[in-house]
């Protein structure tokens, strides 16, 4: 099994949404950039576990979990001249973009931000805390994907300390 952090705007697909989704599952779709179409085809696998990251907002956090629940398909989006994501050089008969189905797995008891991402030595060579790294699709190892819901958990403890001694 493979772990991967995948980012999302809130304001166009957030955690929520992806809970709320039929069975909580919904496509990962509107890609449009090769190394992270390239991930999704050459390497996402069912089962598969993804840290959802909520980008373009204030804070930049790991939200929650999800999996993969298919694998790499033609993204349709591509097709459609109304889409934002429409590409004419994408067709049926040569897809251009592919898309994955995620679940909902989780949500964080504490949001993980992206400074407190930045704090833990075992992070220190996660992609996602390279200077420039913007993919929206990236893999983590294993050990990062527990790094994280280890402190999230930790946070979350934390809190809930501090709200009895209020």
């Amino acid at each position: 099994m493979r772990h991967w952090l995948m980012k999302t705007e809130p304001s166009e697909f957030s955690l929520a949404d992806l809970k709320r989704a039929p069975d909580g599952t919904a496509p990962w779709d509107g890609v449009r950039n090769y190394q992270s179409r390239n991930h999704m085809r050459d390497g996402m696998r069912l089962r598969d576990r993804v840290l959802f990251y909520h980008s373009s907002t204030d804070p930049l956090a790991v939200v929650g979990t999800a999996r993969i629940v298919r694998e790499a398909y033609p993204d349709e989006t591509a097709w459609n001249p109304k889409s934002p994501y429409y590409d004419p050089r994408s067709t049926p008969e040569k897809p251009v973009w592919l898309r994955v189905d995620i679940r909902f797995e989780s949500e964080l008891p504490c949001p993980v931000t992206l400074a407190e991402l930045r704090k833990l030595p075992e992070l220190k060579d996660m992609l996602l805390l390279r200077k420039g790294m913007r993919l929206s699709i990236q893999p983590v190892t294993a050990e990062e994907f527990e790094a994280v819901l280890g402190h999230a958990r930790r946070l979350a403890a934390a809190a809930k300390r501090q709200a009895l001694l209020t």
